[in-house]
């Protein structure tokens, strides 16, 4: 993608891995407990109730206070309240988890050399905006970024909603056309898409890239070293090759 001359990072995943395996299943159950306190329960989905993404659980409740019937039948349940709650305990979770967060391989290198080569870079994310910056400050890559945008008091507004692309567009003062995001979930592609970005998909397993293919996206990597100039299995690029500045995929 030769034409591009901004990169949008989605954080968990292209930049680090927040919480690598099913270590986000604690903080799931965090918020479970939470909405349990507060009788709300039966608002979540059996997937909801004992999956490992704090994120959904949040969403779940979120949805809940959008429907006049739920607010009938949870009469005197002040949903904002509780969404707010919700969403506090998630960011504290997510600062906890970036202190261990694992690096994506040779990101790094990456972001410092479309940084050398003038690109513009965001961050756009559903965790909070607060940790993205935290966690890039204290590996000394929030030099790179002019903008970070991330989840507020309206989880509605996560992806795949295409706000936070069109928010750091703004920032920038860049049209979609000029802008690229690197994402690695079927939600980041439906944003790009929203948006009018182009998308390149990271997927740091087999089962990953094959859920982004699945889910449309063209450009699928498994790492950022055939952007470096270096080659391997796990970094080959699914057609057509990108370039990114002066960074070109190579198979």
């Amino acid at each position: 993608m030769e034409w591009a001359s901004c990169v949008l990072f989605d954080f968990d995943g292209p930049i680090c891995q927040l919480f690598p395996g099913t270590s986000s299943g604690p903080l799931a159950g965090e918020l479970r407990r939470l909405v349990a306190a507060s009788g709300l329960t039966d608002v979540l989905t059996e997937d909801e109730r004992t999956g490992d993404d704090p994120h959904l659980v949040l969403q779940a409740v979120h949805r809940a206070a959008k429907r006049a019937d739920v607010r009938r039948h949870f009469k005197g349940v002040d949903f904002e309240h509780e969404v707010g709650v919700l969403e506090e305990a998630l960011t504290r979770g997510e600062f906890t988890a970036a202190l261990d967060a694992w690096p994506t391989p040779d990101v790094d290198a990456f972001i410092g050399s479309l940084a050398d080569e003038g690109m513009s870079l965001a961050v756009v994310t559903n965790n909070s905006p607060r940790v993205a910056r935290s966690y890039l400050d204290d590996k000394g890559l929030g030099k790179y970024f002019d903008v970070i945008h991330g989840r507020t008091s309206d989880p509605g507004l996560m992806k795949p909603h295409p706000r936070v692309l069109k928010c750091a567009l703004e920032d920038l003062a860049l049209p979609p056309e000029s802008a690229v995001m690197i994402g690695d979930t079927p939600t980041d592609l439906e944003a790009a898409t929203q948006a009018g970005v182009g998308f390149i998909g990271y997927g740091r397993n087999t089962a990953w890239r094959k859920r982004l293919r699945d889910a449309g996206a063209k450009v699928v990597l498994g790492g950022y070293a055939p952007l470096l100039g270096d080659t391997g299995e796990d970094g080959a690029a699914h057609e057509p090759t990108p370039s990114v500045g002066g960074a070109t995929a190579r198979q």
